[in-house]
């Protein structure tokens, strides 16, 4: 198979939440309302609109730290991820790349189709979250990855859902 090969980038932007560092934490955080809107003023929205998954992670608090339960091992966790990867690769075996993030047009419509309560939740959040046409894609292909973690030939309404919250923070959803 000829023609250029794609590289795919990968990457994670660390940031502080705000100028004091601790926003969304209400009770800690001294920024007000537009200090916080001028600090993420900073990005650009091309910028973010690239960025497939945003994760804010907050302070846990002691109590919550000591009662917390046995979660999912890492061994596990590395498995079904190796898993996803496997499915994917086998999607895309004859293509010049593996991976949904990297799915054109024809892929998505193929590989991401929705029903008809997907398709409803999706139009909502469309127009409820004035998303962009490629974050829209961005938010198929992150579902489609989060399907195949779970083991699911389509893309459910849960899948959506979460795909949907690492998009969307509550600094992105309006903040303070």
């Amino acid at each position: 198979m000829g023609g250029a090969s794609l590289n795919c980038i990968n990457f994670v932007i660390p940031m502080n939440p705000c100028k004091c560092g601790y926003f969304p934490d209400k009770n800690r955080c001294r920024c007000s309302e537009p200090e916080l809107k001028k600090y993420w003023s900073r990005l650009s929205g091309p910028l973010l609109d690239r960025i497939d998954m945003y994760v804010e992670t907050g302070r846990i608090e002691l109590d919550k730290l000591q009662s917390m339960g046995q979660g999912e091992s890492s061994r596990r966790i590395r498995q079904r991820v190796i898993e996803a990867r496997t499915v994917q690769e086998e999607r895309f075996r004859n293509k010049q790349y593996s991976f949904n993030g990297d799915m054109d047009t024809a892929e998505l419509e193929r590989f991401c189709e929705l029903g008809g309560k997907e398709k409803r939740l999706m139009e909502l959040a469309y127009r409820q979250l004035d998303l962009s046409a490629r974050t829209y894609h961005r938010v198929l292909k992150v579902a489609r990855t989060i399907a195949d973690l779970d083991h699911s030939e389509r893309i459910g309404e849960e899948h959506l859902s979460e795909a949907l919250a690492y998009r969307f923070t509550e600094r992105t959803c309006g903040g303070k």
